[in-house]
């Protein structure tokens, strides 16, 4: 009974919390329907607990709470928020929410409820049930960005997860809800959820970036108020009504530039950036005022006119607007500058939401709107038998990757998708200029159509009346609106050489002694990058896909999907039920402790990121539930599978055992020299006794680099070996390679 009273005095403490900040945002008729909906969420819910020990009821509530401060909604979706879970969990219909709250309330909680379940543990769900939670982009985005809010709160309490849930829900995390939030303009909760997805797979390095900027804010805060005193007096002086502030840089944002620009935290020298928000007078344009401001503080500071990003002129696909500028300020130190009104914060932080709020509207005329064209355009110009993570990987790849803004030759802007090439342009402006495209003018170079662009790049399109679409067009393109295109225009074609790429596949087949069925035809679809079945066909019949090499690639074959931003690398579809049954019967044998002889199930370390003791590491269960496969965390490739086969995580760590070696590669770089080479490899295999498999070594305008693939037993001997080798006389840098060649 005291526990029972304890969580009753807990939920009405954070209910109050809601109310109260519900408050101003809602009347006095919509605040009684809050509570009632409350009433009805708790007696739903009663006596139901969460992994952490929780009253389930706070989960709502909590969720809720999020979509009021975290994105703005207010009344209709504070109370399909708390309604969110009752028909999914408890003994309610659709039609029971309709009657005490409505058609629009119940539509959301209809369309919420369509949603659960879709990113469960079974990957054999159908492609329309994916599809069901894209098509609330559309029909109502109010339903997405609710369920964004759920996600943000199970990350939140994400602690009280078995290890192999964690991941699944990271993996999911990284590759749909944080491009989408991005997409969508929801600036503080994408950077929430990369914040808790890199505590939660990689903790330590978490720890240290985050303990690293603690430790230096008090000086950062000096810096930065030294820097903005005299860009506020002017602007002041002027009659402007502005806020000026530091914004510092968010934990995974510096672990992303560490990592890609392989520095230490120490030379990462844009930890902050400055914001000035002005009060935009109705006397002349945002635009307009933006500019005067630069000019101002261009008196103050000396800018880098290179560095000059305009975003209040062309939106990002976001609608993200703001002009970013380069100051040298104190010291000699770039500082970027980034202005916006008040309208254009409140977008920067709450997206879509603004939108409404500003009465913009989202429409064919927006970076959005246009982005949610695209969206229906999918569905409107599906891919015959596509499978669920065909589609899933179209969308991510095609709709959610992050965009580089590229140039017509009239100056008009246009954001296209990471990848995408000129072709995807091409039909982007028009489905006859792609259909007709032969090659293009990109900054007054010729290119070809498959060409990767680049933001700034300015493309004119050349045609001519006698081209037409082909067969490997499709592998040139990322977007799905060029895509669809490509294969209407080849569709009659298609067909034709569907039954003549299955027959060729059945001979060649035949001869390395194997049946043509469904279980061959799935590995050779991810195999060749193929989008399905006819796709596969009908690229064999052409000569697109070349069957010299099918008996490797059936027996060795790795995932080779590739896709954008936080997405890897996917492998073939398992048969769900089939592969949970195997697995269930393996987990009870399995240890904790990974190495040689210390497990009842055979392992292989992951070529794309080749793992060694004392790396952070998760594991996965093959199709067979016969072997493990090891992947390091930070694995791109094992993180888009944690998304697609979390049903296969498996919860396992290194032990010593010194009786083993693993391949790794060193790259070095630094000062040429007579004799340099030798003195690497003496402190090597002399001092160290490390054992070298393989030396590349490429000199040129006085600096060398070197690969040197060698055998050490962890990460520990690891460090060590580097900590010597940058000893060496002439040596600039050394570090580790990502991957290694087995």
């Amino acid at each position: 009974m005291a526990e029972e009273s304890k969580n009753r005095e807990m939920i009405a403490v954070v209910f109050a919390e809601l109310e109260q900040i519900a408050y101003d945002r809602c009347s006095e008729e919509e605040r009684m329907s809050i509570r009632e909906a409350f009433n009805l969420a708790t007696e739903a819910h009663k006596g139901v607990n969460r992994k952490s020990g929780e009253p389930y009821i706070l989960h709502p509530i909590a969720v809720a709470k999020i979509v009021v401060e975290n994105i703005g909604l207010a009344y209709k979706s504070i109370v399909a928020s708390l309604l969110h879970d009752v028909v999914e969990d408890a003994d309610y219909t659709v039609d029971d929410i309709r009657q005490r709250f409505g058609d629009k309330i119940a539509s959301i909680v209809d369309g919420l409820t369509k949603i659960e379940g879709v990113f469960g543990g079974d990957t054999t769900l159908q492609a329309e049930n994916f599809k069901r939670i894209l098509q609330t982009l559309t029909d109502d985005l109010r339903v997405i960005l609710i369920k964004m809010a759920d996600r943000l709160h199970n990350m939140r309490t994400l602690d009280a997860m078995p290890e192999n849930k964690r991941a699944k829900i990271v993996g999911e995390t990284m590759y749909f809800f944080i491009p989408l939030a991005h997409r969508l303009g929801l600036q503080g909760i994408k950077t929430e959820l990369e914040n808790l997805c890199l505590k939660n797979s990689l903790p330590e390095e978490y720890n240290t970036i985050r303990r690293k900027l603690e430790e230096g804010e008090e000086a950062r805060q000096e810096f930065i108020q030294r820097l903005i005193q005299p860009v506020k007096e002017k602007l002041l002086s002027e009659g402007l009504q502005v806020e000026v502030k530091g914004a510092t840089r968010s934990v995974y944002s510096v672990w992303r530039k560490i990592n890609s620009r392989n520095i230490p935290f120490e030379e990462v020298n844009d930890l902050f950036a400055v914001r000035i928000i002005f009060e935009a007078s109705t006397e002349t344009t945002e635009r307009a005022q933006c500019w005067n401001i630069y000019q101002l503080i261009t008196e103050v500071y000396r800018s880098l006119p290179d560095k000059l990003k305009d975003w209040t002129n062309t939106p990002k696909v976001n609608g993200y607007e703001a002009l970013h500028c380069t100051l040298i300020g104190p010291l000699g130190s770039w500082v970027e500058v980034q202005i916006r009104s008040q309208r254009m914060d409140e977008i920067a932080t709450n997206g879509v939401v603004a939108h409404w709020k500003y009465k913009i509207g989202i429409d064919q005329e927006n970076e959005l709107g246009k982005w949610l064209e695209q969206v229906k355009d999918m569905f409107n110009h599906p891919v015959d038998d596509q499978s669920t993570l065909a589609f899933l990987d179209r969308f991510q790849s095609g709709l959610l990757a992050f965009e580089v803004y590229v140039y017509t030759p009239k100056g008009e802007s246009k954001a296209l998708p990471q990848g995408a090439t000129v072709l995807d342009f091409a039909y982007n402006l028009h489905t006859d200029l792609g259909n007709k495209a032969i090659a293009a003018k990109v900054n007054h170079k010729l290119q070809s159509l498959n060409y990767v662009l680049k933001s700034g790049d300015q493309i004119e399109v050349i045609t001519a009346e006698t081209q037409r679409p082909q067969t490997d067009w499709i592998d040139m393109v990322v977007t799905p609106k060029a895509r669809s295109r490509i294969i209407d225009a080849l569709k009659e074609e298609l067909e034709g050489n569907y039954q003549q790429g299955q027959q060729m596949l059945e001979a060649a087949l035949r001869k390395i002694g194997i049946t043509l069925q469904g279980r061959v035809v799935n590995k050779l679809v991810i195999a060749y990058k193929a989008a399905n079945k006819q796709d596969l066909f009908t690229k064999i019949a052409a000569g697109v896909i070349n069957l010299s090499d099918l008996e490797t690639v059936l027996r060795y074959s790795m995932p080779s999907k590739q896709v954008s931003y936080w997405g890897v690398q996917v492998g073939a579809q398992p048969k769900g039920k089939i592969l949970k049954e195997k697995i269930n019967k393996k987990i009870p044998y399995l240890l904790e402790e990974l190495a040689e002889g210390k497990t009842k199930l055979s392992y292989k370390v992951a070529p794309c990121c080749s793992p060694i003791p004392g790396d952070d590491i998760i594991c996965f269960i093959d199709e067979t539930g016969t072997g493990v496969t090891v992947h390091k965390t930070k694995c791109r490739e094992a993180l888009h599978f944690t998304a697609q086969h979390g049903e296969r995580i498996i919860a396992a760590r290194w032990v010593k055992h010194r009786a083993m070696s693993f391949l790794v590669r060193l790259e070095i770089r630094g000062v040429d020299r007579i004799g340099i080479l030798k003195d690497i490899v003496d402190v090597i295999t002399g001092e160290l006794s490390v054992n070298i498999r393989k030396v590349n070594l490429m000199a040129h305008d006085g600096i060398f680099e070197a690969e040197i693939d060698l055998y050490v037993h962890d990460t520990e001997d690891l460090e060590a070996l580097i900590e010597n080798v940058k000893k060496t006389k002439g040596v600039v840098t050394v570090k580790r390679a990502t991957k290694v060649d087995s």
